[in-house]
């Protein structure tokens, strides 16, 4: 495995994290550096993607490289019986760096043994989102002035949601206070919460969104309940709508308090929430060209001008 890639958050140390949020803030004050001069980006999603392919491709055009791959497996060999290690032995004769999007749990961890380039991983199955997480950590820090001593409250789909997940586990170096929200058929993972007393980190689960967790929070971070990852409709049907926030529910609580969601939303989040100065989920959005400008650079092992 190069140790540039990125696989999963548990890859990389407190102070890589903080690294990367400083190379974060260097991008957004200047986000035309170009730093991949000659550099090729492969982007490979096996699986659909707005936000993070084209966060991702704007970071690698901003940056001056160039990008080559492909948004649909369906145009790719992969259609046509390639297997994965051939895609990624075949891919890295033309790429710098690869970033894939695989809906196979360790799909990404697969590609860096049998390469020498670094892999980026854009999301695994129900797994990892590490490039995700960088930037929540980055919206989380802007919005609050720090990491430490949060109250962060997760909500919705806590059991197939990999951005839930990877934020966790990344929290675990900031004494975090968790307040996980969600159905019992989709409670946060056994192995999450065994992460969290094994880290002593606090957390309490919850099957009603009340006004007593909503104002405990300086962070919600909603999510949406994944049609894609169930295998049975009727389960999907049963849960999909069970929380919803709306901007009434909002009147008690902190000032502080900032709303995160990875998007897509469905329902989840009503439109009258967006013009709520607590809202911050475009903002967000906005946040992962900088997190990625910062992920790329680092695993090609790129140094920030200096300033």
């Amino acid at each position: 495995m190069n140790d540039r890639s990125l696989v999963s958050i548990e890859d990389i140390s407190k102070s890589d994290i903080l690294e990367l949020l400083h190379r974060a803030r260097y991008f957004e004050a200047h986000p035309d550096s170009k730093l991949l001069d000659g550099r090729v980006v492969a982007t490979l999603f096996f699986e659909p993607s707005t936000r993070t392919r084209l966060s991702f491709e704007t970071a690698v055009n901003r940056l001056g490289g160039r990008v080559i791959g492909f948004s649909d497996a369906s145009t790719s060999s992969a259609s046509k019986g390639e297997t994965l290690k051939d895609t990624i032995k075949m891919v890295s004769n033309y790429a710098d760096l690869i970033v894939m999007r695989h809906f196979l749990e360790g799909a990404a961890r697969y590609a860096t043994e049998i390469t020498d380039t670094p892999i980026v991983n854009a999301g695994d199955g129900a797994n990892q989102h590490p490039s995700q997480t960088m930037l929540d950590l980055y919206s989380i820090l802007k919005t609050q002035g720090r990491l430490e001593d949060l109250t962060i409250t997760m909500v919705g789909d806590l059991k197939y949601g990999r951005t839930v997940h990877s934020l966790l586990m990344a929290m675990r170096y900031f004494r975090p206070r968790f307040r996980f929200v969600s159905a019992p058929e989709l409670r946060m993972p056994q192995e999450y919460l065994d992460f969290c007393r094994q880290n002593g980190i606090e957390y309490s689960e919850h099957v009603d969104f009340s006004r007593e967790v909503i104002d405990q929070s300086d962070i919600i971070y909603m999510t949406r309940v994944q049609r894609e990852r169930f295998s049975d409709p009727m389960e999907y049907e049963k849960v999909k709508n069970l929380y919803s926030l709306k901007l009434d529910m909002l009147s008690g609580s902190k000032d502080n308090l900032r709303i995160l969601h990875p998007l897509p939303r469905v329902n989840e989040i009503a439109q009258d929430v967006d013009d709520s100065p607590k809202a911050y989920y475009f903002e967000q959005a906005r946040n992962g060209v900088f997190a990625r400008q910062a992920i790329i650079t680092r695993a090609l092992g790129i140094e920030l001008p200096q300033s």
